[in-house]
């Protein structure tokens, strides 16, 4: 058990291709939107070399002013991506889904890493920005989901007080699901990644205890801080005439 994850050549990493490029023509031959898919492709393949050139050299800097930065860059990122369900109030909203993932968020992620991990220095690049974006990233996902349902239900003429339960019930089905099937349906990213690298199956199980802890937090946090803040918002603007 104490062996190093091997390193991908990229010509065995082109290999991985393979499969999508029998998928892209599925896509293509069902009439779908290949191009559309081929366009993600593309995408996500540009978006993960930058990120990975860039925590590279953040990483290196070991600097706490470069990681304040790139937490509030996510924080910033995540309130507006969160609103993308109900467009035409995200200026109206972004406001009440900023401050809930602030404080959501980045109140389980103190907990997790100065308390939890006691990190030293209390900004290390290294773990603080993965587990920061795990945690905004769900946090986001779970305001995102309450936002477009409260919406949903004040337009069905839903008393605010059940739209708000209703709201918060369907913004964590998707986390709630994952906590029943962890390590009986999957094995989790941060898991797996440590097995892959000769970690302890005993110990991984701990961090990913801590990692499912950490994103059922962030996500009942800020989902339920944000129905709060929007209330008068809900409760006012959005409701139509009987």
């Amino acid at each position: 058990m104490g062996h190093d994850i091997q390193n991908i050549p990229l010509l065995n990493l082109a290999l991985s291709f393979i499969p999508v490029l029998f998928a892209l023509a599925i896509l293509f031959k069902w009439s779908l939107e290949s191009s559309n898919a081929l366009y993600a492709l593309a995408r996500m393949l540009v978006q993960l070399l930058l990120v990975g050139y860039l925590l590279s050299y953040i990483f290196n800097a070991d600097n706490a002013a470069i990681v304040i930065t790139v937490l509030a860059i996510m924080v910033f990122a995540s309130s507006w991506i969160a609103l993308g369900t109900i467009p035409i109030k995200r200026n109206l909203l972004y406001k009440q889904a900023f401050l809930s993932i602030l404080v959501g968020g980045g109140f389980t992620l103190l907990v997790i890493t100065q308390g939890v991990l006691n990190l030293k220095p209390w900004y290390l690049p290294q773990i603080i920005i993965p587990l920061a974006g795990m945690i905004f990233a769900n946090a986001m996902n779970s305001v995102s989901l309450a936002a477009e349902r409260i919406h949903a239900e004040i337009d069905r003429h839903v008393s605010y007080l059940e739209a708000r339960r209703i709201a918060l019930h369907a913004s964590l089905i998707p986390v709630i699901n994952s906590l029943f099937a962890v390590g009986l349906v999957s094995l989790p990213g941060m898991m797996t990644g440590q097995i892959l690298s000769g970690v302890s199956p005993l110990i991984a199980v701990r961090y990913q205890i801590m990692v499912m802890c950490m994103i059922f937090a962030s996500s009942v946090l800020s989902a339920a801080f944000f129905l709060v803040l929007a209330k008068p918002i809900f409760s006012t603007r959005f409701t139509k005439p009987q």
